[in-house]
């Protein structure tokens, strides 16, 4: 027996809006005994251009979580807190390997709660950080603000917002395609190939909305400013937190913790793309048709990774969310359902341009990395080597943006064997070139799979090879560039930033 097909409501899924709240974001909890937040939070940007924000946080009493009761409450407690812990650890001349009782102990007990980690996601700059100016209006990019940020900016807010404007836009696309999947378990090729249509266009219309990015994020503020503050903890040794940060609960159950940073791969909207169109991701560098299994390995050799890092991201989203993504796996059938019919042109076609449209996503941002992490990276390695050459500058140089860091450069040839870390270690442009062309992969017509698997150099390919060239003849040609939950972190650079789809 087939299993159910699951309801989005379920699992805390808005057949309206998607994985965004059915309930718009609180902006205040309502119980007094958090108004000691709710001033810090009012003043948060200050606190931080000050370097006073540790300084009130250490005198802030313990607050326990006891007095939440909805879970509109339970998100925003979650929202502030993760934002004071990195506004705490990257607030000041240097990160601090500490959090404090104050945020620590409430802040795991909400965690419990909502089933997330105890550091800024998705779900906390994103998700659940969100206002309509108009509340009778839809909810579109036009019609958004942004509940926090860390800096203040109209770029951090407008990073944040495109974000919320496509889980918008797409949100009614879940029902459509969980009606397409019933309709495929029904033998219904018409109202399959009408939801595989219209799925395209709203894909396509997605692509059109990330682009809008370049109107008020301006690449320098990301990566200098924004980028900074959602930088994780986890492969940070470079940055000053060769253990990760300590969470100090006042209990003697205190304990050393390492996490990601935010990051848009922890978006579940696009996982569930990928699902239901049949998409697999396998770990970078992992091609098709390498399939050894364990038994075939090597003896004594460890066994490859079974998950991507696409998949491992779920750990970072909401428990729901994360269990419908596990339930929509249990039941999709598309792919199957249009190769048992591909005799059928216009389903192979709709779907095929399903694909199409995804794989046209990922090279827009592709595009979009290029211009906000790759080239300021290398902007930013460049200056630091004039600098260094200059006999007015000394060889030590702080961090820019408001997280100021100082970092020293190791001598050239220990660099060059120690190559540049990610928060999470997988290679950037590799990883995310690898995941566009894997969207191709399940096409239906032979010549729409060749055209999707790679066969054709986009605008993305141009730029990026434009880049690796500047950075062959500038740089060390052997020190790739390496990204993780948070973006590329190297010893020269403030990281953070949301690695993106």
């Amino acid at each position: 027996m087939l299993p159910p097909i699951p309801r989005p409501q379920d699992y805390g899924v808005s057949p309206d809006r998607g994985f965004l709240p059915s309930v718009l974001p609180l902006q205040c909890l309502p119980h007094p005994v958090y108004d000691r937040w709710e001033r810090i939070m009012n003043n948060f940007q200050s606190l931080l251009l000050s370097k006073r924000l540790r300084t009130v946080i250490d005198k802030l009493p313990i607050i326990p979580a006891v007095h939440l009761e909805s879970e509109p409450e339970w998100r925003r407690a979650y929202c502030i807190l993760t934002f004071f812990a990195n506004g705490y650890i990257w607030g000041g001349e240097k990160p601090s390997e500490r959090l404090p009782p104050s945020i620590t102990y409430p802040l795991l007990q909400i965690c419990e709660h909502l089933e997330l980690p105890p550091v800024p996601t998705y779900a906390s700059v994103c998700l659940w950080n969100f206002k309509p100016i108009f509340l009778s209006d839809d909810l579109i990019l036009d019609n958004l603000s942004a509940l926090h940020t860390f800096t203040g900016s109209l770029d951090e807010q407008w990073f944040y917002l495109v974000s919320v404007a496509i889980e918008a836009k797409a949100g009614p696309c879940i029902p459509l395609m969980l009606d397409a999947i019933q309709a495929a378990r029904d033998n219904d090729l018409d109202t399959v190939t009408t939801c595989l249509q219209l799925f395209a266009q709203t894909l396509d219309e997605l692509g059109t909305l990330l682009l809008r990015m370049y109107e008020s994020c301006d690449p320098h503020v990301f990566y200098h400013r924004i980028r900074p503050f959602l930088a994780g903890s986890k492969n940070m040794k470079d940055a000053g937190l060769p253990r990760g940060v300590f969470y100090d609960d006042g209990t003697k159950n205190a304990s050393w913790r390492q996490y990601g940073g935010g990051s848009n791969a922890q978006s579940s909207l696009i996982q569930f793309f990928d699902i239901v169109l049949g998409i697999e991701h396998r770990p970078t560098g992992t091609k098709m048709d390498d399939t050894t299994s364990e038994s075939e390995a090597e003896p004594g050799a460890a066994p490859k990774p079974r998950h991507s890092f696409i998949h491992d991201m779920r750990q970072y989203m909401p428990g729901p969310h994360r269990r419908f993504l596990q339930a929509v796996e249990g039941v999709a059938n598309i792919r199957e359902f249009v190769q048992d019919n591909h005799s059928r042109r216009d389903l192979t076609v709709a779907y095929d341009a399903c694909l199409a449209m995804l794989r046209s996503l990922r090279d827009k941002h592709i595009q979009m990395v290029s211009r906000y992490i790759i080239v300021k990276s290398r902007e930013s390695r460049s200056m630091s080597r004039t600098r260094q050459g200059s006999s007015q500058e000394p060889a030590t140089r702080r961090g820019q943006g408001i997280a100021s860091i100082q970092y020293h450069r190791p001598e050239p040839d220990t660099q060059r064997k120690k190559k540049m870390r990610g928060t999470g270690g997988t290679a950037l442009i590799p990883f995310l070139k690898q995941a566009r062309d894997e969207t191709g992969e399940p096409a239906i017509d032979e010549w729409a799979r060749k055209l999707l698997m790679g066969g054709r150099r986009t605008e993305a390919d141009l730029e990026i090879a434009t880049e690796s060239r500047i950075n062959a003849a500038q740089l060390d040609s052997d020190e790739p560039h390496i990204v993780g939950l948070a973006g590329s972190w190297n010893m020269e650079d403030n990281a953070g930033g949301l690695c993106s789809y």
